[in-house]
């Protein structure tokens, strides 16, 4: 079985929808998916995760499942540094939170004080259950580490979501922790991250992340991608540094 996570376009937060650019990224997007075979289309309930798609679904001629639970992982924590405003879980300054092995750890990052007064844990058990019923359902069943294989197949599913939930699910799948994922991967806006079951042993199955991120369908286009995914290289770097390079066409 085969996953596809994908993140929105460049978006417009205060719409709740996409940029031009983010429109451009999502029509070079339906190029790429719309031909797979995906069994099922899965998307956020949020405006530009479902405006991403619609592209893809109206080239396909296909219709998409809503989730409430892959909207954008919603906890707010009280950031050290923030003196008492609430920030995303996976905004803070490394200082912060490094230091704590325990976010290291797939079993202890929700358990820290900080994580366990925003209600972290609750939200990771909702996404939990939710992808696991939908795995169920095409038969890989959660057990333990691994996946119990009940239907063998090659079906491929999609989502269309956010970086944020896409990086606890595959932390989830991975048993790895997202707060890795969070920190020190990126993606940018609609880049493809995709991962495979591997069956070595009859009945038991992983998940092997074959691409994250990738953004090949942009290029293709001739579009560089969005830099609302990363910060600033150096400190100095002010704060519209490397915003997409432009072209005469604002690279559209």
């Amino acid at each position: 079985m085969r996953l596809i996570f994908i993140r929105h376009g460049e978006p417009d937060y205060a719409k709740d929808s996409l940029t031009k650019r983010g429109w451009k990224e999502a029509e070079l997007l339906a190029d790429r998916i719309a031909p797979l075979p995906v069994k099922e289309y899965y998307t956020s309930p949020l405006g530009r995760a479902k405006d991403t798609a619609s592209l893809t679904l109206q080239k396909a001629g296909r219709t998409a499942e809503e989730k409430p639970w892959l909207r954008e992982f919603w906890p707010r924590i009280l950031r050290p540094d923030k003196k008492g405003e609430r920030s995303i879980v996976w905004d803070w300054f490394p200082n912060d939170w490094t230091p704590d092995d325990r976010y290291y750890d797939i079993n202890t990052w929700t358990g820290t004080d900080i994580m366990k007064e925003a209600g972290v844990a609750e939200e990771f058990e909702t996404v939990k259950q939710g992808i696991d019923g939908i795995l169920a359902e095409h038969g890989y069943v959660h057990d333990g580490k691994t996946f119990r294989v009940t239907k063998p197949n090659h079906d491929t599913l999609c989502f269309f979501c956010h970086y944020g939930i896409t990086s606890v699910i595959v932390g989830y799948l991975t048993h790895i922790s997202p707060m890795l994922f969070l920190h020190n991967f990126v993606m940018a806006p609609t880049s493809v991250t995709s991962l495979n079951t591997e069956e070595k042993e009859k009945g038991t199955a992983i998940w092997r992340i074959d691409e994250w991120g990738d953004v090949s369908h942009l290029y293709k286009g001739g579009m560089i991608p969005s830099f609302a995914a990363r910060f600033r290289e150096t400190y100095d770097d002010p704060d519209d540094f490397h915003q997409y390079p432009q072209s005469k066409e604002e690279n559209l």
